[in-house]
Formats: structure tokens, sequence, C-alpha cells
């Protein structure tokens, strides 16, 4: 089957977060069970530092926005270590930028223009070179516009006509929202902006365009996709979700043992595996050590890898921090986000120096050092469309503590020393108190060091490898080319 997968940023060429990772490693994973792969992403600054070999494939694309002229071109390469071609849409005016889509904590004001000539580039790029995929999987606002112009500007077109689109959310929270008026400078027709189109309260949300427009809809979990046609996670298009349940399904995202793998991390201070975890002792007293705590393996260390936001239950751990700290317990915490929790884990930092290792940044290497020598990690998000660091801590037998939403809910059960089953520990509402008592059953089981050997086991076997993921999206595009 032929597959063009469209996003705005992809793994290794370019990345922000979890979207880069899913794109780049499904494609890769598509690509070995047989499926013809094209990636399609803008040639941003940070691509071109890379010297890829490019040969050209179309120039002088001219995309007017309000009497804006921009010429672009496109190139073709190929994703590093695969077979996948890659289309990389070349504009320097709009993508050699420091940045994917702000500078400075600002968005670019014209990221609407950019990433639409990115999908004018690639639709015109299709017939040139007179290759028709059956599938066109779209990721998130940036690429919506896709299947909006499929069914507008192309609707008549013999060439296009066949082709479907699978538009996959990311987080919901990311719509594209920009204000009306915008609709005529995209060259749109008026007749999309309705309550049924959309429009979006007397704006235009292109999110909402991708839903409406797509022939299928997935997000990167089962329970995110219960989740969004909800009042509390809809983000107000619950209700166009539900209108279109039929056709939205849930697929977990997957992750790259080639990465992420203890027995393999050149980044940790020992490897091991579930057979021997003497290498993970070592780990521990490494990251206790780089620290500044006490080097004490009967100490049990709690990590935490995380954008500071509320999302991602910042708040919650700030609450109970201080009593965390009244415990027997170290933490270390690796992230970065919002001033205030900046500030309040800075002020933490300094409170509890040799109990708390708090690292207001990012460090990758640090970040496989944290999943490898901690023993329990934190996630109690809000909600998660998918999460990945609960899949990378089972994995190096770090056993997370997280809130039942989105993957997590999809990833992480209880754990019951009583019947073996579950691989985690778990909390259903979004409060303080729940959360820690969460910790507390994760501290307590900790102490019986042959049932916690048992459960670090039984979690560092688990199967979340993108090739399980890969055959799920596999059938779900045959479904759509075969009608059903």
């Amino acid at each position: 089957m032929r597959i063009l997968v469209v996003s705005s940023e992809v793994a290794p060429l370019a990345k922000t977060g979890g979207l880069a990772d899913m794109t780049g490693s499904l494609s890769a994973a598509l690509s070995r069970q047989g499926h013809e792969v094209v990636i399609a992403v803008p040639y941003y600054q940070q691509i071109r530092a890379l010297g890829l070999t490019t040969f050209p494939v179309l120039e002088d694309i001219m995309a007017d926005f309000g009497g804006r002229s921009v010429k672009a071109s496109v190139l073709k390469s190929v994703l590093p270590k695969t077979d996948v071609t890659v289309y990389l849409v070349d504009c320097p005016e709009f993508f050699d930028r420091p940045g994917l889509y702000q500078e400075d904590g600002n968005d670019y004001g014209d990221n609407l223009e950019r990433f639409a000539l990115f999908c004018q580039a690639i639709l015109a790029t299709l017939k040139r070179e007179y290759w028709q995929p059956h599938v066109i999987h779209c990721n998130d606002w940036q690429t919506a516009l896709i299947p909006i112009y499929l069914r507008t500007w192309y609707r008549e077109d013999p060439f296009y006509n066949p082709i479907k689109v699978l538009y996959t959310i990311h987080n919901l929270a990311y719509q594209g929202i920009f204000p009306k008026e915008k609709l005529l400078e995209l060259h749109l027709p008026w007749y999309l902006y309705h309550i049924d189109g959309i429009e979006f309260y007397e704006r235009i949300s292109l999110m909402k365009g991708g839903i409406v427009c797509s022939d299928r809809i997935s997000t990167v979990s089962p329970r995110y996709a219960a989740e969004i046609r909800t009042k509390e996670l809809g983000c107000g298009l619950e209700g166009v979700l539900n209108k279109r349940k039929k056709v939205l399904v849930g697929i977990l995202n997957g992750m790259d043992y080639s990465v992420w793998s203890p027995d393999q991390d050149g980044c940790i201070a020992a490897t091991y595996s579930a057979r021997d975890l003497s290498g993970k002792v070592r780990c521990k007293a490494a990251l206790q050590k780089e620290n500044g705590l006490v080097i004490d393996p009967s100490m049990p260390v709690l990590g935490m890898i995380s954008r500071l936001d509320e999302q991602k239950g910042l708040d919650i751990l700030a609450e109970v921090f201080p009593e965390l700290m009244a415990r027997k317990v170290q933490v270390v915490l690796l992230g970065t986000g919002q001033p205030k929790y900046h500030k309040t884990f800075g002020e933490f930092a300094r409170k509890y120096e040799g109990k708390a290792g708090i690292h207001l940044t990012f460090d990758n290497d640090m970040a496989h050092r944290i999943e490898a020598g901690a023993d329990l990690f934190l996630m109690p998000s809000h909600y998660e469309p998918c999460g990945h660091n609960q899949m990378y801590s089972l994995r190096y037998g770090t056993i997370p503590v997280v809130r039942a939403t989105g993957g997590l809910a999809d990833t992480v059960t209880e754990y019951s020393p009583e019947t073996g089953e579950g691989n985690g520990f778990v909390f259903i509402n979004h409060k303080g108190n729940e959360f820690l008592a969460a910790i507390e059953k994760g501290l307590a089981m900790f102490q019986k060091k042959e049932t916690w050997d048992s459960l670090m086991k039984k979690a560092m076997k688990m199967d979340f490898s993108w090739n399980v993921s890969a055959r799920s999206y596999g059938q779900l595009y045959e479904e759509m080319v075969e009608g059903l």
C-alpha cells in the first residue's frame, strides 16, 4: 500500500515532542512491514544543518496570501537509517528560522500561512510526480488543510478523488485557531464557515476542519479517543467528535527500543536486562551521586521528566512536594515549562538540597539516566493523549505512578501482589492526596525486595514496540481503502 505521512515534525530530522517520534518511527515500521511510505515535512533550519543529500523535485510553487506572494520548491531525501523517501518543502522565507513554530516563547505570527504553503506544495507535488497514495496520513492542525483542500479545491479532480485521508489528533488542545477573515486569504469558500464546517466561536479551527473533512480520525491511545468526546477534555470539539464517533479510533503510540532499552543504552552508567538487574543498582548509585544525594540502595528514588505545566500535573506535585520530602525518599526532576513552576521548583531545589535533584532544563542524556536510576517514575497528568515516559520506565524497570487518563490508563494498571496482575500504581482523581496515596503504595511495595524484583522483571518484558502499532495502522488503512 502507498502511504503519505504528512507532519510538521519528524524524528530524527526535526523535533519538539512526541509528534516527531510517532511520525518517524511509525513510517519506518510501516516500511519494514512492506508498505511504500513517503514522509512530507517542511525544510526547517535544523534539517538544513544535518547536511542531507537532497534532489530537486518541484520548483517555483507559488502561493498567494492576501496579496502576499510566496515561492517554494520541493526536495527529496531519505529518512536516516531507513529506505523511506522524504519530501522537504523548501521556503527559506517561512522555514529557515531558529524554531519550528515559535521563537523566544512566542508563536510566529504567520504560522497559518507557513503551514498552508506546506500543505499546498505537498498536494501539488503528488500530481506533478504522479505518485498517488492510497492514504494520506495527516497529523495535528498544521496538516489539516490537506483534507480541507481535497474536499474543496480538488473535489472534482480524478487524480485526488480516490485518495483517502486519515487525520490523527495528537493533542486536541492545540487546534490552530485563527480569525475567520483568514478563510478568504486561504482562498477557501465561505460556505465552510458554519457550525458543521470549520467555524469555531466566530473564528476558524483547522483542527475542526481536519475532523470534518477526513475519511477517518484517530488519536494516539484508545482512552484518549473516548476522553475527547467529553466536555471535560473535548476542548469545545466534543460535539463534532461525537457526530463522527463511528470513524474515530484510538491506536496506542509505540516506542523505539533501539533508543530506549537498558541493555544497549550508551547514556547510562551500566547496561542491564530483566535477566540481570545488577546494572540498575549501579545506575541508581550514579544518579544519586550526580544529584548530590546520599548513595543508598535502600533509599527509594522517585524520578520525573516532564514539561512543567498543569497538564502534566505539576500543580498537584507542587502541592504534595513538602509532604513527600518529609518521607524517606529522594527525588530527581528534569524539565522546563511555565515560569511559575520554575520559581516554585527552584525554591524546592534550594530548600531540599541533598534530598532532591531538580534540573530546570532539558538534557536527553540525563533523561536516560533518570529512567535507568530511579525506582519509581511519577506521571500525575491532568490529561495525557498517549505519553511515552511510562513506556520507557516500564522498559527500564522503573515502576510508574500515574493518573488514570489517556495513554497512561491504557499502559499502566494497578499492581496486585496477591495476583501478580498489573504493572504500576494508579490514582483516579486529579487530587494531591490521591497522588500521594499512590506514591505511598509504591513505596510500601519497594520495601518487599522479592516482590519488587518480580514486578520490575514483568514490567521490562512488556512490548510497546512500533511494530505492534504499525500493524494496527496498516489494518486501518486497508479498511479505509476498501470502504469498510
